[in-house]
């Protein structure tokens, strides 16, 4: 069922307008936010691309590594103590041994190891493959030379390393929470399950790699949010300053509400028997979720409604856009509480408001969590720059070869 059996006035439920990147935007990139991290921004980890990027990657010493040897790469061999005691006249030029064997080529450039992390290499072409992605090609195969170079390694490096810490975080994530994660980006992008695994299809992506990567972000997230997020203190005097010098930015100029519903329809011109069987599971329903029971999973469980694959979720509406008869049982109520059931000619509603903005200024009590994130958004990329320095560097060894 489209919105409009709640919205009359509003029309069907909106077209998705931005098609799923192949990458869904399951990876190693984005903003940290939120509890909370916001995984479903388009780029949602780039921020510890630049701070590794700007990182200091210092390669331990011998000594901070028992038998990890660093023997010379200058290429000139040592000096030989008889050979220098002997005559100066030069000797004869060796004989040339003739073979049927090619001369081995010489290792490309490309090649080139040029950094490890735990002994795992890192070569030149991996470094150039990973500077083009960035935008930041590197023109050179001298990276001692090189800004650009070593910016990229240093930066890659710092990836490696973020690889290697979140390996602590595989058994700490359930198939649940994928399905949780998955199901908000449908919600976020409106799909249903169906139109959701035909854009994957279309995308190239089967649905086990998507929730590989989905588990891959969510391990990611835990970690950030430990690690970095965590460690990061915001005081009240910041949000209120924030708050006050950015009033418009919560301030509100019209009425809005946020509604799920669980629908149980009626044919047209139903009989008693069927008004009264549905109103018995509607009264239910709405009596499971007053003691608690989740919306969303009796939505999914019980509703008549299209919006069940997304949990009963139907989004934003302006008063003006709801029917009369959904209007009056749900504008009493306070955000998260649940209306009593509502007879209309679909169906009889159970209404969930979820959100109901008034116009005016928001109060600093309401807006305090997201003002706190925000903040701890901007200085998440100094702090994660600080562990992968001060921590992470040292417990793991790390050494460049240029």
């Amino acid at each position: 069922m489209q919105n409009g059996r709640l919205s009359p006035r509003a029309g069907a439920r909106c077209a998705v307008t931005t098609a799923l990147a192949a990458s869904l935007g399951i990876v190693l990139a984005g903003a940290v936010s939120g509890c909370s991290l916001d995984l479903l921004k388009p780029g949602a980890f780039d921020i510890f691309k630049q701070a590794a990027a700007s990182s200091t990657v210092t390669a331990p010493s011998a000594s901070a590594s028992p038998g990890a040897a660093n023997p010379s790469r200058t290429g000139k061999p040592a000096p030989n103590p008889v050979a220098e005691a002997q005559s100066d006249e030069p000797p004869p030029p060796p004989a040339p041994v003739a073979s049927d064997e090619p001369a081995e080529p010489s290792t490309p450039a490309l090649d080139r190891v040029v950094a490890s992390v735990d002994g795992e290499p890192i070569t030149m072409r991996e470094v150039k493959d990973f500077a083009a992605q960035r935008g930041q090609p590197i023109q050179t195969d001298d990276f001692a030379s090189s800004d650009t170079a070593k910016v990229a390694v240093k930066a890659l490096i710092g990836e490696k390393l973020l690889e290697q810490e979140v390996k602590k975080y595989d058994d700490k994530v359930d198939e649940a929470q994928i399905d949780r994660y998955i199901q908000q980006l449908r919600q976020d992008k409106h799909m249903s399950d169906a139109e959701f695994r035909a854009q994957l299809r279309a995308s190239g992506l089967s649905y086990d790699e998507v929730r590989k990567r989905a588990r891959l972000d969510i391990e990611r997230a835990m970690m950030i949010e430990q690690e970095v997020r965590a460690k990061i203190d915001v005081p009240d005097a910041d949000i209120k300053a924030y708050y006050d010098a950015h009033k418009e930015d919560f301030t509100i100029t019209r009425e809005r509400l946020k509604l799920a519903q669980i629908l149980i329809a009626l044919p047209p011109n139903p009989t008693a028997a069927q008004v009264s069987a549905a109103q018995k599971k509607a009264d239910m329903i709405r009596a499971r979720a007053a003691k608690g029971d989740d919306f969303g999973d009796l939505a999914r469980l019980y509703s008549d409604d299209e919006s069940k694959s997304n949990g009963g979720e139907l989004g934003w509406f302006a008063p003006s856009d709801v029917m009369d008869q959904i209007l009056a049982a749900v504008k009493p109520l306070k955000p998260g509480e649940i209306s009593a059931p509502v007879r209309t000619s679909h169906g009889i509603h159970v209404v969930k408001l979820e959100e109901h903005e008034v116009p005016g200024v928001q109060p600093l009590n309401d807006v305090k969590a997201p003002i706190r994130a925000q903040l701890i958004d901007q200085q998440s990329g100094a702090q994660l720059q600080k562990w992968v320095d001060s921590d992470l560097v040292k417990q793991h060894y790390v050494e460049t070869m240029y």
